[in-house]
């Protein structure tokens, strides 16, 4: 018998392979395989997890964001109804104290007229006294005008006591 080159190494690759089912390579080569699939696997299952995390992490913010909006809508719909307020409570001050200086004003014009009243019916009564001197000084002699003044201080004296 004759062995060429290709049964040499047809008995090589037999032998291959008896070695390699000796030292059970396959099942090395398979639990390999397998720990890597349940490492992928895992790590799936670990990013599916941190996925629906994210996923209600985010739907939570949103939530959030939300209540906040409506919050500082809130804030701010009491902001303006709190100025509208102050503006109407301020207004009204303004009319009452432009109402109370008017009143006030007109209080000083009515007094002023009073004084100008008085004044002026003062001036009179001095400018008629000062007429009726002359008048009288001019009808009446000594005698006359010694009885008047005498009836004046009489009067005087009796009106003060």
């Amino acid at each position: 018998m004759h062995f060429d080159a290709t049964f040499f190494a047809f008995v090589g690759l037999l032998l291959f392979f008896v070695l390699i089912a000796y030292l059970k390579v396959p099942g090395m080569i398979g639990k390999s395989l397998d720990a890597r699939a349940a490492k992928i696997s895992d790590e799936l299952a670990e990013a599916k997890r941190l996925r629906e995390e994210a996923q209600h992490l985010l739907a939570e913010y949103q939530r959030k964001r939300k209540e906040a909006e409506a919050e500082a809508a809130g804030i701010v719909a009491a902001a303006e109804r709190e100025a509208a307020a102050l503006t109407a409570e301020a207004r009204q001050k303004t009319e009452e104290f432009v109402a109370r200086r008017n009143a006030l004003t007109e209080q000083k014009i009515k007094q002023a007229e009073a004084e100008a009243i008085q004044v002026v019916r003062a001036a009179a009564v001095d400018l008629a006294i000062a007429a009726a001197e002359k008048v009288v000084a001019a009808k009446a002699d000594s005698n006359v005008q010694n009885n008047l003044f005498q009836s004046a201080v009489g009067e005087v004296k009796a009106r003060l006591n």
